[in-house]
């Protein structure tokens, strides 16, 4: 068996029930003396590819479902007959589970304590709802009309169309919840699994698998898909919800199959620390923020303003660039009727599909090549001898880097280029011109992906690291990892190290970090959220006119944000500031 593949299965449970023997073994033995974190945290060894890659594996099948309600969440809800100024107000769905769940879900499975791991039980919970709940949006119509005819209920045309649009807004809605409580426990899950010196891999490893995600998303939304599978549905929608599910359910349980958690009975042994009450925890999680670190809260308040530019684009350039496409149509056939308006919908949204596939190649690809260039937040540690395998290797990429080029400057540059293209939509008025602006913004949206998880992953490795040797007793040091001239005294003194400030920033734990910094990306889409309800309702004309600028308008708004965002960008330190 090649290396990679043993190092993959290092913590995994193919490796037999010799593992499992020895940490009953050590849940025993805290009965007997305090907990040392020396006896199950050994020194952090780098991490395979093959690890790496299926650590993060998970969040390719939440992309690939995200991107379906993405590409086509909004045209399907205005093919229910559902007004665009409602439709701003629906999605604000996501952001609100965003601000309400991933902090929540984040402070829960802190507080997990059972035996296979503290994040995937959440895991396998929010990816058995996003099934449920993307099935049941796409045959919302299908479901409404067959309970009615269940119960016999004689209802008109018009009251039956406002059941089907009521019956799929509550599914967005639990939609979205499922989505962020499967997503704060992915991103938990990395930080917890992936040594504090390869977090920015990691994480580039979690973009490029969400940028490929995306791709595939993209792709088959693209593609006529009731063609090519109609045992999974008639229309578009509802054949990629089925093959969202379908890769979702794969790539989840594959990811938590491979990655074995340790067992949080060990590390944090505490009983009462997993039987809190509901309302602690969330109290302690809307408390957590004043503790988070000087360089963690920097990140989030960037992040406040890069995403309440980002959040128009996301759900609106679809429709923005097919209503490019079809206006040339509109303009000529201005009495089209609704059926007519809704074939030529699809037809365009798929055009947007495409766009956003270009879009999501372009990510991948600067996912793949920008962390080859840029320098690590983090230095990995130094191995004994020189001439070692991983010597040469940290070597060899070393030679790749562009020098001064780091994360910060470079999520500070694409934050420039984003709003560039977002005032772009000044000028365009085709639906190739607008596709050619939305691939280009693939390159901002790669840093978005990486740069700001990068940042807050490292930071809390560090603090992590800091807090169990704060734990560790002076005498207990392990000798492999004291050399011949370390005294009591130096020992003390390096443990003495954190200042005040970073020791009471310590004992917060990824999934409330993670779950906070989730509610600086959430709440800023609320605003963004009803700021374009007011655009839609003072500039939107019908579904089948031409010239509807108001698209045009709330991604304008969107480069302004950027713009903010770019500006606080330059306050994050890196390493050595």
């Amino acid at each position: 068996m090649s290396n990679s593949e043993d190092d993959a299965k290092e913590d995994t449970p193919l490796l037999g029930a010799e593992c499992h023997r020895n940490q009953e073994l050590e849940i025993r033995s805290l009965e007997d003396g305090p907990y040392r974190p020396e006896q199950t945290d050994p020194e952090p060894e780098s991490k395979s590819t093959l690890y790496l890659f299926l650590l993060c594996l998970g969040l390719g099948g939440l992309q690939m479902a995200w991107a379906t309600e993405l590409s086509y969440g909004s045209p399907y809800l205005l093919s229910l007959g559902m007004p665009k100024s409602l439709l701003a107000m629906v999605w604000i769905a996501g952001p609100l589970s965003g601000v309400l769940v991933q902090p929540f879900i984040g402070g829960l499975s802190d507080n997990c304590r059972i035996s296979w791991g503290r994040r995937r039980p959440f895991m396998l919970a929010g990816s058995a709802a996003t099934v449920i709940s993307l099935l049941a949006l796409a045959w919302s119509p299908e479901v409404v009309s067959r309970t009615l005819a269940i119960f016999n209920s004689e209802v008109t045309e018009g009251k039956k169309s406002n059941i089907i649009i009521g019956s799929a807004i509550a599914w967005i809605y639990i939609l979205d919840f499922s989505v962020n409580t499967l997503q704060a426990s992915i991103r938990a899950f990395i930080v917890d699994n992936a040594p504090a010196h390869q977090q920015d891999q990691a994480n580039a490893w979690a973009s490029r698998i969400v940028g490929f995600g995306n791709i595939l998303g993209y792709l088959t939304g693209y593609i006529n898909l009731p063609l090519l599978l109609p045992y999974l549905g008639d229309t578009q929608f509802k054949v990629l919800c089925a093959v969202s599910c379908i890769l979702l359910v794969m790539t989840v349980s594959l990811s938590c199959y491979s990655i074995s958690e340790l067992d949080p009975r060990l590390r944090w042994p505490s009983a009462s620390d997993g039987h809190r009450s509901t309302l602690a925890i969330l109290r302690d999680c809307l408390s957590s923020y004043t503790r988070l670190s000087p360089q963690t809260q920097l990140v989030c308040v960037t992040q406040f303003f890069n995403w309440m530019g980002w959040f128009p684009f996301l759900f609106y350039i679809t429709t923005y660039i097919g209503q490019l496409y079809l206006n040339p149509l509109f303009e000529r056939n201005p009495n089209l009727s609704r059926p007519d308006i809704n074939k030529a919908w699809e037809e365009a949204t798929r055009f947007g599909a495409f766009a956003l596939l270009i879009f999501a190649i372009s990510s991948f690809a600067a996912n793949s090549l920008l962390p080859l260039l840029i320098r690590p937040n983090a230095p990995p540690p130094r191995v004994g001898d020189d001439h070692t395998q991983i010597s040469r290797l940290n070597h060899l990429l070393a030679s790749f880097y562009i020098p001064n080029f780091t994360i910060r400057r470079a999520w500070f540059f694409s934050q420039l280029l984003f709003a560039a293209c977002m005032f772009s939509t000044f000028f365009i008025t085709h639906a190739v011109a607008a596709a050619a602006m939305t691939g280009i913004v693939g390159l901002s949206w790669a840093m978005t992906l990486w740069a700001p998880f990068a940042l807050i992953a490292t930071d809390i490795s560090k603090r992590d690291a800091l807090r169990r040797a704060q734990e560790a007793p002076v005498n207990d040091i392990s000798p492999s990892t004291r050399d011949d001239s370390t005294t009591e005294e130096d020992a003390e003194a390096s443990t003495a190290v954190a200042t005040e400030e970073e020791s009471a920033t310590a004992d917060i734990q990824a999934g409330v970090v993670l779950g906070l910094h989730n509610v600086a990306i959430s709440a800023p889409q609320i605003i963004a959220t009803v700021v374009s309800s007011v655009i839609f309702e003072v500039a939107q004309r019908d579904r089948g006119a031409a010239g509807d600028t108001s698209l045009g308008w709330v991604l304008k708004f969107g480069g302004l944000a950027a713009l903010v965002a770019a500006w606080r960008t330059l306050k994050i330190k890196e390493e050595g500031e």
